[in-house]
């Protein structure tokens, strides 16, 4: 899974795109690629865009495991964008997995402008 990220210290969240198939060796990569970051902060917003990826090879095992692992703090918001049912299905289960870890703070989205809008707050019309 290539997953580049970029990290908006102004606005203080992180985007991550991800495309192809996903596995579970490559989310934990990525989070380690994160925290390695001297820009990450914990504390800052997340949107992870898995528009053009694929995660039937991630086991209903893993998607646990990897919801009870965070790099990024309780309080912080983070947003999921999944195309297609399948994925989407998926995103809500971690999203639910999240709530059963406390953190209430994680939402499944189907664009980048309503997870957008929900992390930075809608803009204003001209």
């Amino acid at each position: 899974m290539p997953a580049p990220y970029r990290i908006d210290k102004g606005r203080r969240f992180v985007l991550s795109s991800a495309s192809g198939e996903i596995t579970y060796a490559e989310m934990l990569a990525h989070q380690r690629d994160l925290t390695a970051d001297r820009d990450f902060d914990s504390a800052f917003a997340h949107i992870a865009d898995f528009t053009y990826a694929t995660l039937g090879k991630i086991s209903p095992e893993e998607l646990l495991k990897f919801a009870q692992r965070s790099v990024f703090s309780p309080a912080a918001r983070r947003a999921l964008i999944f195309s297609g049912p399948e994925n989407y299905g998926l995103g809500r289960m971690y999203e639910t997995l999240r709530r059963l870890e406390g953190q209430t703070g994680v939402r499944a989205f189907r664009t980048l402008e309503d997870a957008m809008d929900w992390i930075l707050g809608p803009l204003p019309e001209a």
